[in-house]
């Protein structure tokens, strides 16, 4: 790696993680997919799969405590809101906040590859650089970055529920404004069998309330029932999830 290439990581480092990286091949380490390794194969670096393996260990440690330690609810609605907090989607757009995207280093052919295996990719390469940072830095500099771009979207995760499974919270929330059970019906099927994309509609009633897509059929109800719910969100000014989950925050914390 030249000159200048290092120090596009150390500047990263400097300006969107606030230090300095004592060892800047952990850094570096991190953002390097396996793809890159394979087809540089004298490249000094490994891949980051070992760092996203420490990585995402941290953050569990760091969500967990974080959640026993604020609220007082039982270990299946805790295990449901870390999930919620470290899912790829929540990760990668704590990945697009800190911008390292330019700096991942991928094949010819990844780059190539879609937005939504780049969204995976990019996800991973967060939990990497936690690791990277841990070990670079020491837990509690990591538990400040975990802090600051993943806990700290705790209070929106609550207030729009995103955390409740979709299509459960949708039929429930169908049910205490309308009365009536949603029903989903597929409403196409496109691309060949190895990648199909299925859009979805979810009904209440005769009543259209989302529409939504994925690879599966199961994805897509889900796709669509979130987008129910925004649809209540919207047309109600009650509309309150913790009606249907209260939380219970810790008086002592």
């Amino acid at each position: 790696m030249n000159k200048e290439t290092r120090e596009k990581y150390e500047q990263f480092a400097k300006e969107k993680l606030g230090f300095e990286f004592s060892d800047l091949d952990l850094l570096v380490t991190a953002l390097t997919h396996r793809s890159y390794i394979n087809e540089h194969k004298n490249a000094s670096q490994e891949h980051n799969e070992r760092l996203e393996f420490l990585g995402d260990a941290v953050l569990e440690m760091v969500t967990s405590d974080f959640l026993y330690r604020k609220f007082d609810e039982n270990e299946g609605i805790m295990t449901a809101w870390r999930s919620a907090l470290v899912r790829t989607d929540s990760i990668g757009s704590a990945a697009e906040e800190l911008g390292y995207a330019p700096l991942v280093r991928l094949s010819h052919g990844e780059k190539m590859g879609s937005e939504r295996a780049h969204a995976v990719i990019y996800a991973d390469c967060f939990e990497a650089l936690i690791g990277a940072i841990y070990l670079d830095q020491g837990y509690d500099t990591a538990k400040k970055f975990i802090t600051k771009y993943i806990l700290s979207k705790t209070d929106d995760m609550l207030k729009s529920g995103s955390w409740l499974d979709p299509k459960s919270f949708f039929q429930e929330t169908a049910q205490h404004y309308d009365g009536i059970t949603p029903q989903y019906r597929t409403l196409k099927e496109e691309g060949p069998d190895h990648d199909k994309v299925f859009t979805v509609g979810v009904y209440v009633g005769d009543k259209l309330r989302g529409t939504g897509t994925g690879h599966s059929k199961q994805e897509a109800q889900g796709d669509a029932a979130a987008k129910g719910i925004e649809y209540y969100r919207k047309t109600y000014a009650d509309f309150n999830p913790a009606k249907i989950s209260p939380v219970r925050i810790r008086k002592n914390h």
